[in-house]
């Protein structure tokens, strides 16, 4: 077996050094060796050793002198050093031991006297570094900003650092053994998603899918998001749980996107009216009526006014501080205009609403940009997806006991592997095989999707129809209902 201890030996004497390796290489120590004691200061700078064997007469800088400098270095200060000496007076073993030497051997030593030594303090100093190395670690673990706790295949809490439990809501750490199980505490306040990677807790999820704790948006506080990790302490008996605040990078890299999707859509139409009312002036003035000069420039002027209402609507998105608010819904009234506008820009002329009469006064726990996000992305990935890019889509709305509203949007492209599937609704994963081989992966889009609607309160789900080709995309979304219509549901 291999002792991972280092050794440096100091000696000016050639015999000695080898005398020294040759007892001490077959224990499986790594050595190293020094000529006089300005090569042992530098060596022992360079390498840091376990443990230092030096002899006292050396010439230029003795033994005692290395000792002394090496307590004086804040690095090596606690490097055990061991003195070999011919001096077997009792002041000189005192002097040695003022200077920090930890003990003595006197030439000529005993071979397993030696070894026993080197044994001792090797292991102490490992022990001490093992001390060290855990106190910074505990330290680290304590003043983090990310949770850490130790459950059990029980899903007992064994262990919470100060931030777990502020997470938490537990109070500070007094000695007490938490009571409750994660998965309990954690359920008073936050929303496990995506709901599938939670099946096997507290073991890692399946297919490296990522686990997240949601707190949706409320009157008093945006929502908060926690990404859940979890690594194996002991085999199948405890698990280490990493809680690190994502709330920043999903808020950030949803509603950039939601920018970008708004910009291309909104922008592109009203400039195209006009570019090509422009072209036709510029182009043909001399030739046209005034009539249909007046007519154009009507045109040009309509774009202009669009343009401006759309900037206005890019400014007013910036400004919001989310797109999730507790004081902003959608009436379910007007689905059947928005979608038909969102097909429109799309190329997408099969795309039909069905709803309830009784949701005519409904509204739903989503910004009608929020919503009109979702459908653009879910009507996209059915264009794209689809073998000839014009698939059918049916968008269904229900009324739910739960007072939810139940969206149901059905197309009729291709079906999802078990992977893809499981994968989905997580937010940034990028698919490693596309859908089809050939279109982009599926990015951002629709985790963002899922994060708006976890986000209001709701739930996101994905799955292969089983009445023909295609996926069904199924959101449930709180009802916010007028005071006079609240008995509807």
């Amino acid at each position: 077996m291999r002792n991972t201890s280092t050794i440096l030996i100091v000696d000016d004497a050639p015999e000695g050094r080898v005398l020294l390796e040759r007892l001490l290489t077959a224990e499986g120590y790594d050595l190293a060796f020094a000529g006089d004691g300005i090569e042992a200061l530098a060596k022992a700078a360079a390498l840091t050793p376990d443990l230092i064997l030096m002899d006292v007469m050396m010439p230029h800088m003795n033994g005692f002198e290395v000792c002394q400098r090496l307590r004086a270095d804040p690095v090596l200060a606690k490097v055990p050093v061991i003195l070999i000496t011919a001096l077997d007076d009792r002041v000189s073993r005192l002097h040695g031991l003022e200077l920090g030497a930890d003990d003595f051997v006197t030439k000529p030593f005993d071979q397993t006297e030696l070894l026993t030594r080197v044994r001792a303090i090797t292991q102490i100093n490992r022990y001490r570094q093992l001390l060290l190395e855990r106190a910074k670690f505990e330290w680290v673990v304590e003043n983090t900003d990310d949770g850490y706790l130790i459950v059990n295949k029980s899903d007992d809490v064994l262990y919470a650092n100060p931030q777990a439990r502020l997470y938490l809501g537990l109070p500070p750490d007094q000695g007490e053994l938490i009571a409750e199980t994660f998965l309990t505490l954690a359920g008073k306040q936050y929303q496990r998603r995506p709901e599938e990677a939670w099946l096997v807790w507290p073991e890692p999820p399946l297919k490296r899918a990522s686990r997240y704790l949601m707190r949706p948006e409320s009157a008093a506080a945006h929502a908060f998001w926690l990404q859940v990790d979890v690594f194996p302490a002991e085999p199948e008996r405890s698990w280490v749980v990493r809680l690190r605040d994502v709330t920043q990078e999903v808020t950030v890299q949803r509603d950039m996107r939601g920018f970008h999707e708004m910009v291309r859509h909104k922008l592109r139409t009203p400039m195209l009216g006009m570019q090509g009312s422009l072209e036709i002036l510029t182009r043909h003035a001399v030739k046209l009526t005034p009539e249909e000069v007046a007519e154009i420039s009507g045109r040009a002027l309509r774009s202009v006014q669009r343009l401006q209402g759309q900037i206005d609507d890019i400014v007013q998105y910036l400004t919001m501080p989310s797109l999730v608010q507790p004081d902003v819904s959608f009436n379910l009234a007007l689905l059947p205009p928005v979608v038909a506008q969102i097909s429109a820009e799309l190329g997408l002329p099969q795309v039909k609403v069905v709803e309830q009469h009784d949701l005519e006064e409904a509204r739903i726990a989503l910004s009608q940009q929020a919503l009109e996000l979702v459908l653009r992305e879910i009507l996209e990935n059915a264009k794209k997806f689809h073998p000839r890019q014009t698939p059918t889509v049916e968008i269904s709305v229900t009324c739910l006991l739960s007072n939810e509203a139940c969206l149901k949007i059905s197309d009729d492209g291709l079906a999802l592997s078990p992977e893809q599937l499981a994968q989905v609704w997580t937010p940034y994963y990028q698919g490693e095989k596309d859908f089809t081989g050939e279109s982009p992966g599926m990015g951002l889009g629709l985790p963002m999707v899922a994060s708006l609607i976890w986000e209001a309160g709701g739930k996101a789900s994905l799955y292969n129809r089983d009445d023909g080709p295609g996926v069904r995309v199924e959101l449930t979304v709180p009802l916010v209902w007028p005071e006079e219509a609240e008995d509807k549901c």
